[in-house]
């Protein structure tokens, strides 16, 4: 995990000369609870409560000003940890209304973090304007995009680690 926070660091550091929006972190959710026949809004598993809390210690110092989640527990549960740690709110933005959150996201001023879905990621990233392909497997939870946009625009796609162990239960 250390050299994920160096490469990061790294990043902001030169990110900080973009003259356009911030940087914008983004994820998808991360492992969410196995849902019962027609469920479409299962929580996350114990491992994605680890993994968030996993992101929300990567992402605590990054100046994360805007966390965005969709309409989905899942995306909220995963943004939670970071909005806590840093007594934030996330903005909720439906997951089919890639153009307003790409408006959004061209006015915010500092860094943001977006949580959305597989399918949803690659939209975003391409409507910020960012060359290439970004497919997302079913089954990958552990992509972590840096975008930093401005004349010169950078994405970097990380890895996050995988959570050591899951958090006890909530009270």
């Amino acid at each position: 995990m250390p050299i994920l926070v160096l490469a990061v660091a790294a990043f902001l550091s030169l990110a900080q000369f973009a003259h356009a929006q911030g940087t914008i972190f983004r994820v998808r959710h991360a492992e969410k609870a196995p849902a019962a026949e027609g469920d479409k809004n299962p929580p996350l598993s114990p491992t994605g409560r680890a993994r968030a809390e996993a992101l929300a210690a990567i992402l605590r110092d990054a100046g994360i000003t805007a966390i965005y989640a969709t309409e989905f527990q899942r995306t909220q549960q995963t943004a939670e940890p970071l909005a806590r740690a840093l007594n934030l709110s996330v903005t909720v933005v439906p997951a089919a209304d890639t153009a307003g959150l790409v408006a959004k996201l061209k006015d915010a001023h500092g860094q943001s973090l977006v949580v959305g879905h597989s399918n949803t990621i690659p939209d975003v990233l391409k409507a910020l304007g960012a060359e290439g392909s970004y497919g997302i497997a079913d089954d990958e939870y552990d992509n972590l995009f840096v975008w930093s946009g401005g004349d010169k625009s950078q994405l970097i796609r990380l890895r996050l680690p995988v959570p050591a162990k899951s958090p006890p239960p909530s009270p």
